[in-house]
């Protein structure tokens, strides 16, 4: 893909099926209708349960609309209080058990298509067709088992790169939506990275995924005028149809940069993208987050919560790691926010490190990019980075052995990863560090490196990092988005992992003298311009 990043600033796109491409959506839930109102009938008659119908916008939408199907079951007889046995996927569609409900309203599915055959978008067909004309990898992600079969019935074989439908989730053990599994694993088989893709969804629970699996540009389309529940729940954009997005606002998108935090402090943000212009509002809607002024932003009908990288943002990037010892007053700073506000610090190094480094209690910890957390009431360490420390472990003498003979490298051991520091190096040797880390990588596929400032890290190829860490945190801590305003505070590349999870419903804040492009909203220039945040807000 190498070429292609050369020319276009993201790599693929990732599209859901129903509601996006096919006009199936109604379909489904027509059959859901079905099969539970039959089964509501059922409990009338039999248990003498008042009859209530299952409604499109009652229960459809907030229940069912986006998920496997039988978490759909699961997820709409909960909210009527109804509690019947999981069963088998192989129950019978007559069988009172989630499966068999499920199978009820797949078969009812299936018989609708095969009367009245498959409708699609064609403003969405035609957009896949012109994306593949510029060599753009496609995917399709889906929650249903019929996919092949409504690909085929609607005469749209051959035009994805990769599907990743109900039958792959249950066969690889997926999880479903909102969880963002699906796109990412959509995203890997193209040979990419959430962070270079962008999503279409028309769910809301498709939305969340979207966020929540830290995608570039997340794009809902508004089938049922739902445009504020799209944008709310996560879409950095909403549209009607996909005959109003412009291919060059993708592009745009990718290659916009943060603002500068106190120039817009009490003002407008104007935002650097510029199609945003030509937006009429009617058929195509940006987050209004993107429009709102810091300070209404950090002072919203919401309670605060700090997410702090530690080097490079409360301490300055130094020449040896054990030199970044936190400074007495940003200390200080810190534990007065602390008492007013959640705070964690996510970082890099090993938990044990930065606890030592920071000497601060009552603040939560996530270390080695969230893989070890730990705070006053939790504590996890990622169980798949677990049982990776034997080959970190191997990996650390392997470099030992191989490297310390260059002058100026420093061989950071963890416990989860190990990082190769050339800041000291001369620049003449850094290409063959590269190499050599490289092959490591090559040798090991269960391993991957990042790049940081002047550091080659090598740990394990996870789907975790600190956005992920700071999702699990929220949700073991039970910090709802809707009554949080999450702000992160980082300066290198494996922040913008979080930046990507916390946008449109955080704020995003980039520590770094240069304008670059960025996932963060904001930008501040130094460390003491964390401290001049701080203090604002304490006032």
């Amino acid at each position: 893909m190498s070429d292609k990043k050369n020319s276009c600033p993201f790599d693929v796109a990732i599209f859901d099926l129903d509601g996006v491409i096919t006009k199936t959506a109604r379909v489904h839930a027509r059959a859901w209708k079905l099969a539970f109102d039959e089964y509501l009938r059922l409990r009338e008659k039999r248990n003498k349960e008042p009859f209530k119908e299952f409604t499109y916008e009652g229960d459809y939408l907030p229940y069912v609309d986006g998920k496997p199907r039988y978490k759909g079951v699961q997820s709409f007889l909960e909210s009527r209080g109804i509690n019947i046995p999981f069963g088998e996927p192989s129950d019978a569609a007559d069988k009172e058990s989630v499966c068999g409900v499920g199978n009820r309203k797949n078969d009812k599915f299936r018989q609708a298509l095969k009367e009245k055959g498959v409708e699609v978008f064609s403003s969405s067909v035609d957009f896949i067709k012109d994306l593949r004309k510029r060599k753009i990898p496609v995917g399709l992600v889906t929650s249903s088992k019929n996919c092949r079969y409504i690909l085929e019935s609607a005469g749209l074989n051959g035009l994805f790169d990769t599907i990743v439908d109900g039958v792959v989730t249950a066969e690889m053990g997926l999880k479903g939506k909102p969880e963002g599994d699906i796109f990412v694993k959509a995203a890997y088989d193209l040979g990419t990275t959430p962070a270079r893709s962008v999503v279409f969804e028309d769910a809301t629970s498709g939305v969340q995924a979207g966020r929540n699996g830290g995608f570039g540009f997340v794009v809902g389309i508004a089938r049922e005028n739902n445009e504020s529940d799209l944008l709310e729940n996560g879409a950095d954009m909403a549209i009607k149809d996909m005959s109003f997005l412009r291919f060059p606002w993708l592009e745009e998108w990718f290659r916009k940069k943060p603002l500068d935090l106190f120039s817009f402090w009490d003002k407008p943000a104007k935002t650097d993208i510029g199609f945003i212009n030509e937006i009429d509002n009617k058929n195509v809607m940006i987050n209004p987050r993107y429009s709102l002024t810091p300070d209404r932003l950090f002072n919203r009908n919401k309670k605060n919560a700090f997410f702090l990288d530690y080097d490079g943002t409360l301490t300055p990037i130094v020449q040896r790691p054990e030199l970044a010892v936190i400074s007495d007053e940003m200390k200080g700073m810190v534990e007065q926010v602390s008492k007013k506000y959640f705070v964690a610090i996510v970082s890099g190094r090993m938990r044990e490190d930065v606890e030592q480094l920071a000497q601060m209690k009552d603040i939560t910890y996530a270390g080695s990019h969230g893989f070890d957390i730990k705070g006053p009431q939790l504590s996890m360490i990622q169980p798949e980075a677990e049982k990776a420390k034997s080959l970190i472990s191997a990996i650390i003498k392997q470099l030992k052995g191989d490297l310390t003979h260059i002058k100026g490298i420093l061989i950071e051991e963890k416990k989860f990863s190990v990082a190769v520091h050339f800041r000291l190096v001369e620049k003449d040797h850094v290409p063959r560090i590269k190499e050599y880390v490289d092959t490591i990588i090559k040798n090991n596929p269960s391993l991957r490196m990042m790049s940081g400032k002047k550091v080659f890290e090598i740990l394990p190829r996870i789907d975790w990092d600190k956005g992920k860490a700071i999702r699990w945190i929220m949700e073991a801590l039970q910090m709802d988005w809707n009554k949080y305003h999450v702000i992160y505070l980082g300066d290198d590349t494996t922040d913008e992992d979080a930046f990507r999870v916390i946008r449109t419903r955080g704020t995003g804040i980039l520590v770094s003298k240069n304008t670059k492009i960025s996932a963060a909203d904001f930008r501040i220039d130094t460390v003491n311009d964390v401290k001049k945040l701080f203090e604002k807000l304490l006032v």
